[in-house]
């Protein structure tokens, strides 16, 4: 009842070598995530900022100035969430209607030690939408 076993050569060792390039690969991904995913929210969180303080602008009485309002509260949310100081900030107002338009770039270290960074390109313009327009 007992079958003879062939040995064969090359399909010995082929467990670690697969358990390696699957841990360098998670590996890989993880570190990537870990710095690339504080860069986006942070990009989000200010699409989101741009936009409430452009409705906030908006809907200002006509008393206050409303381009250094919304400035002011960009240039805050800028600052509040970790943005590069060179960011390209710009308020204007064209056909009584608010703008509020961000620009700038982060170098994101994807891969370890410095191999390679990404540009992570930032470039929004805010507009007011919805019943404020009209």
């Amino acid at each position: 009842m007992k079958k003879a076993v062939e040995k064969r050569s090359s399909e010995h060792g082929g467990a670690g070598v697969k358990f390696l390039i699957v841990a360098v690969s998670l590996f890989l991904m993880g570190n990537a995530a870990y710095h690339f995913i504080p860069v986006a929210y942070a990009g989000e969180s200010l699409k989101q900022d741009m936009q409430t303080a452009v409705i906030q602008g908006l809907a200002l009485p006509s008393g206050a100035s409303p381009i250094d309002l919304v400035k002011q509260k960009v240039q805050k949310s800028v600052v509040a969430n970790n943005i590069p100081e060179d960011a390209f900030v710009e308020v204007k107002q064209i056909n009584k209607v608010l703008q509020a338009h961000v620009a700038y770039t982060e170098a994101v270290p994807v891969l370890p030690f410095g191999i390679y960074n990404y540009q992570y390109e930032f470039d929004h313009t805010a507009t007011p939408t919805g019943f404020l327009t009209k």
